[in-house]
């Protein structure tokens, strides 16, 4: 955990190492990353990381932190409008998903940090970073989850904690297959874009609609008994 040190800093200088930081380990991950540049690029002495840290491995969990909470932030008012858009959970899902592509499109820092921390092959910087930004997700998914079966949106057995894991797993994949080759070789999500990027994000929405959600009533047209008045001229 950051010091005390680090909180009684002006808070543009705690800005600019955050974002030096982030930056730097976003381009060359947590084991190549370099404190010399992120003095460098923050404009402070190297020593002076280590009065606000106790190490790399603290420095780096601590701005994979502030880097997830933006996130939350920025989105939670994205969520917040859809939310009102709409009320059962998969149409929100589809929608809000759509918006968390555009954020990593449009917060490059944000994304290549986020993949740092999802492809991170040292294991103790993986747990500790992975421990910081999965609470921040978790949380959120499982009040959605948890609401949605309250409403009496998800059929009879299926696992509200299956679910959560599943979302868990989507959303790092679409922060970063979009600009990914390698990581995405079916749909191919880095050779879409528009309305067919869309359509392949909702598709994933679709899948777990089918999985979990109670299915809905069979329609009028798909009546194996219809009225032999149905249709009828008058």
């Amino acid at each position: 955990m950051p010091t005390a040190t680090w909180w009684n800093l002006d808070g543009d200088k705690r800005a600019r190492i955050v974002d030096a930081a982030i930056a730097e380990f976003g381009r060359r991950g947590f084991s190549a990353g370099s404190l010399n540049v992120v003095a460098r690029e923050a404009g402070v002495a190297k020593g002076s990381l280590f009065q606000y840290f106790d190490d790399k491995l603290d420095l780096f969990a601590s701005v994979c932190d502030a880097c997830s909470r933006r996130i939350r932030d920025e989105m939670g008012i994205v969520m917040a409008r859809r939310a009102g858009e709409h009320a059962e959970l998969f149409p929100f899902l589809r929608a809000v998903l759509v918006d968390w592509v555009r954020y990593f499109e449009e917060h490059p820092d944000d994304r290549a940090l986020t993949f740092a921390v999802n492809l991170e092959i040292d294991p103790e910087a993986r747990r500790a970073v992975r421990a910081v930004t999965n609470a921040h997700y978790r949380d959120v998914l499982e009040e959605l989850v948890s609401a949605a079966q309250a409403r009496g949106e998800l059929r009879p057995g299926a696992s509200r904690d299956h679910l959560v894991a599943m979302l868990l797993l989507l959303l790092p994949h679409l922060a970063l297959a979009p600009a990914s080759p390698e990581l995405d070789p079916v749909l191919e999500l880095h050779r879409r874009e528009g309305l067919d990027l869309e359509a392949a994000v909702t598709g994933f929405v679709d899948v777990l609609e089918a999985a979990f959600a109670v299915p809905a009533p069979p329609s009028a047209a798909s009546d194996p008994h219809p009225s032999p008045t149905r249709g009828a001229r008058t």
